[in-house]
């Protein structure tokens, strides 16, 4: 009966051969065929390890919600930045992991803690700062580079999160592409997610960066104004933000693998990424899964 309900559930899903990748790969051992999940290992409990710009917009719980309606597994959520997701995952203690910092993501399939890595989805970065506008940021257009070199210029506020984040890498790399230097006390990094950044910014009259998802739903909670846009505000291709999903490797730790690229399966299939399209009253993400051609490169480290 187990057995039976799984297969039909994926079959509801839509998703056939839980996302289509059910080979090992990475390094370890080569697992044998009669080590492979029973059925009551494949339709138990999830840990996911998240980037917390994709659980402060509400987007997961949906996701999570409609997952478990299906398959009757529940997803447990630890919410942290893209570093320490990735570092939890490699130390066995997440089924599978949704990060948004590409470079981190292939140092972490190259060692062999993932598999089967699948784009999600993506939407942009926002220079965000108080309304009095100290650093005269809305001169510049949409250009961060120089956004942050009048920011650093006029040694205005600046909050980081300063956590390893794919928000503070993305921000490390526009300072080095700015050639301005953060620091001094104009430069602070508060260690905590994007929600508590985000206020904290508001309530310290600083500019920050934030993705557009956890901007647009804490507009009721700041008074910030959005500066600088990526992409999806006819922005520049540097302040994209783009998610993958990966599965950690049943070869180096006991995980749920089965249950994990069910999970995957449903997030990149037709359920999964129509209710990311049609999450918030505006566009938030822009689902990526869904291609006739899917690029292998997603799968494996870019080099």
């Amino acid at each position: 009966m187990r057995r039976r309900r799984y297969v039909q559930a994926m079959s509801a899903l839509g998703v056939g051969g839980t996302a289509g990748c059910l080979g090992g790969g990475g390094g370890g051992r080569t697992l044998e065929t009669d080590t492979s999940p029973s059925f009551d290992a494949e339709l138990s409990d999830l840990v996911l390890a998240t980037a917390t710009t994709a659980y402060d917009t509400g987007l997961l719980d949906e996701l999570n919600a409609s997952f478990s309606d299906s398959l009757g597994i529940q997803v447990k959520t630890l919410v942290q930045g893209t570093g320490a997701a990735l570092r939890t995952a490699a130390n066995g203690d997440a089924d599978v992991v949704i990060a948004h910092a590409r470079t981190s993501e292939d140092e972490f399939l190259r060692a062999g803690y993932g598999l089967n890595r699948r784009e999600l989805m993506h939407n942009d970065f926002l220079v965000v700062g108080p309304e009095s506008d100290p650093a005269g940021v809305a001169s510049v257009g949409n250009d961060p580079e120089a956004a942050f070199r009048r920011i650093a210029e006029t040694k205005s506020l600046f909050l980081s999160r300063g956590d390893d984040s794919g928000t503070h890498l993305k921000e490390q790399t526009l300072w080095a592409r700015s050639s301005a230097s953060p620091g001094e006390r104009w430069y602070q990094a508060t260690g905590d997610g994007m929600g508590d950044t985000l206020r904290q910014a508001s309530r310290r009259d600083a500019y920050t960066l934030v993705d557009r998802g956890t901007f647009s739903v804490m507009a009721d909670e700041n008074t910030l104004v959005a500066y600088v846009e990526g992409p999806l505000g006819d922005g520049p291709e540097i302040l994209r933000n783009d998610y993958g999903v990966i599965v950690s490797n049943p070869a180096l730790h006991d995980v749920n693998y089965m249950g994990s690229m069910a999970y995957v399966g449903f997030l990149t299939g037709p359920v999964g990424q129509s209710i990311i399209r049609a999450f918030g009253e505006e566009t938030l993400f822009v689902p990526d899964a869904l291609d006739e051609m899917p690029p292998f490169g997603q799968y494996v480290p870019r080099d």
